[in-house]
């Protein structure tokens, strides 16, 4: 326990020496968890605000038909680059970013396993950023294939930078890659004496989880885009049928890492969830145990469900089927996790502060969002939802309040811990409706145009999809001016204000730490003891 407490103190000792005095470069060279995990965290909202901006146009340009604002070629620009800056840029290292913060703290290590290489991990983000925002400026503009990058648009037809989109796409997989094997490393080799693994709390299991997923799959993309790389420049013919290729290859090398990277992007969120609702119902988490299977369960299933993506390239019949009932299984252990949450929620002693409702407004339309993928994994019904504004209607219901709420209750939730000061809640709550109404405004009247056949990535549509776009633009508006305010209640935050307690939340804070794990039994009744 001496050298843990000697390591502190040498670290704190370096922290002195070479902080303030050093300015900038304190953040270059820092190799502690929470300055790295700040880094990421301003590095993914920068992100979340520019692919932001990306969809505000594609909204714009959606808000009528006729082509009003951009070019058809630059909306295929802003759909591309929307989607690889969200899940690359935004969603993943805010989640790695609150990695670094609490799984340290929450395990008893003095830092995360491997310091140096976590500095390293995140400076490689914003370089790989710059070069795929730098191909919108180059010859014949960005990637404008859709975030998909299907081969062989891609490789035969796409503009010159494609190729510097490649060797981003590549940075950005070596980071998740060096950040999932230190948090592996920190999990499995810092926890306290006494810490077993089954008394980690959830958003400890779920990282771990995420990030063996993320070792898994992020050497396919890197394969899939050096085999990109050879037909562009090398002649060779994987993707391309002419040279005896086959473009469907890429399919399915794309949707083998590209299936799991949703749930790579949304486990962690399954853990902070975890760690809220227990807080403010003030109980223990009902099913501990069960949680951790049917995360382990999901991260499986996640593997053998790829070709639910491609049901209408022509793949056989029993094919088709393998893939549609292996999809529906994936819902049993989501419908585990969701009746847990309920189930703590249940006669517990609720408030509603900011963190709870993003966590509700979270278990809500992650369950919209999870029935529409349960019609989509229909093979037959997939013909008809297929490549309209159903699928884009779906997945966001599953990524925008799955992974973004959940960075927004986390953040709410740990800024007292972050800071040392408590938040404005009332503007919280405010961030909060707006957001829940602009969500809801924005991708709810998808689900009817798609269903009535708009198709998506198309930057005209015929008129009978007229009203249903305009309130989705105006829906996204909202949610995106509503950001703003966000960044507002955060910087007011930092500054100054209240002083947090320290449990800020009413003694319910740290209770996923606090008290043995899994929680006692409970049969739902009053204790003899309490009237």
């Amino acid at each position: 326990m001496s050298t843990v407490t000697d390591s502190v103190d040498t670290d704190v000792k370096a922290h002195e020496d070479h902080g303030p005095a050093k300015g900038l470069m304190r953040w270059v060279l820092t190799t502690n968890h929470k300055d790295i995990g700040s880094m990421y965290l301003w590095f993914s909202f920068a992100m979340f605000l520019t692919g932001g901006a990306m969809a505000m146009i594609i909204r714009a340009e959606l808000f009528q038909p006729g082509l009003q604002i951009v070019e058809p070629a630059f909306f295929n620009q802003m759909t591309t680059m929307h989607g690889l800056i969200m899940v690359f840029g935004a969603v993943m290292p805010a989640f790695v970013g609150l990695a670094n913060w609490m799984i340290p703290m929450m395990i008893g290590a003095p830092d995360m396993a491997m310091p140096r290489m976590n500095n390293w991990s995140f400076w490689i983000l914003p370089f790989a950023a710059v070069m795929l925002i730098s191909t919108l400026f180059m010859e014949g503009g960005g990637p404008n294939f859709g975030w998909t990058f299907y081969a062989p648009l891609s490789t035969d037809y796409g503009p010159p930078s494609t190729t510097f989109f490649i060797f981003a796409i590549h940075m950005l997989g070596i980071s998740s890659i060096m950040g999932a094997i230190n948090i592996i490393a920190t999990i499995l080799n810092l926890r306290a004496p006494g810490m077993t693994m089954m008394k980690m709390p959830l958003f400890v299991w779920t990282w771990l989880i995420t990030a063996y997923l993320l070792i898994a799959v992020m050497p396919v993309l890197a394969g899939a885009v050096t085999m990109m790389l050879m037909d562009i420049h090398f002649g060779t013919s994987f993707f391309n049928a002419g040279g005896g290729g086959d473009p469907v290859l890429f399919q399915h090398i794309f949707w083998f890492f590209g299936h799991p990277e949703v749930y790579i992007m949304i486990l962690p969120s399954f853990g902070i969830v975890s760690a809220i609702i227990p807080a403010f119902a003030r109980k223990h988490l009902f099913g501990y145990t069960s949680m951790v299977y049917a995360t382990a369960s999901i991260a499986f299933l996640s593997f053998i469900v790829w070709a639910h993506h491609m049901f209408t390239v022509g793949i056989p019949l029993i094919g088709e089927l393998f893939f549609m009932y292996a999809t529906m299984l994936i819902a049993v252990p989501t419908g585990v996790k969701v009746f847990n949450w309920v189930t703590t929620m249940f006669r517990g002693s609720m408030t509603f502060e900011a963190p709870m409702l993003f966590s509700t407004a979270f278990v809500v339309l992650f369950t919209i969002g999870g029935f529409s993928g349960l019609m989509l994994s229909i093979a037959p019904a997939d013909f008809q939802y297929h490549d309209t504004y159903f699928v884009v209607a779906h997945f966001h219901y599953v990524l925008v309040p799955g992974a973004i709420f959940a960075i927004f209750a986390a953040t709410y939730y740990w800024l007292p811990k972050w800071t040392g000061h408590m938040y404005d809640e009332t503007l919280a709550k405010v961030h909060f409706w707006m957001s829940f109404i602009g969500m809801n405004l924005t991708f709810f009247p998808m689900h009817f145009v798609g269903l009535a056949g708009m198709p998506r990535r198309i930057p005209d549509y015929a008129l009978q999809f007229a009203n249903f776009n305009e309130i989705s633009s105006i829906g996204g508006f909202l949610f995106g001016t509503t950001q703003f305010l966000f960044l507002f209640i955060i910087i007011k935050c930092i500054r100054g204000g209240e002083k947090a307690a320290a449990k800020p939340w009413e003694g319910a804070e740290g209770l996923e730490w606090s008290v043995p794990s899994p929680a006692p039994y409970h049969t739902f009744t009053t204790p003899p003891d309490v009237k």
